[in-house]
């Protein structure tokens, strides 16, 4: 792998790890908590990884307080 690979792999990762902070932040300001939010791990086993961030499943509670913050937010 060129070294200008690794760098962008690992740029990519601290971008996703930024983002699923940022997102659970802002969750939890909505006091809305997904247990299971983070990387996918898969996605970071490639030569070159290239993160997805994984929501996981709530309870339909969780989903609908999710629904109502999105709305306030549009």
């Amino acid at each position: 792998m060129k070294a200008d690979g690794k760098h962008h792999a690992a740029a990519c990762i601290e971008h996703a790890e930024e983002t699923v902070k940022e997102l659970r932040d802002a969750l939890g300001q909505a006091g809305i908590t997904l247990p299971s939010l983070g990387i996918d791990p898969a996605t970071l086993a490639r030569e070159t990884p290239c993160p997805r961030i994984e929501w996981g499943g709530c309870s339909a509670d969780v989903a609908v307080r999710l629904a109502a913050a999105l709305r306030r937010a549009g």
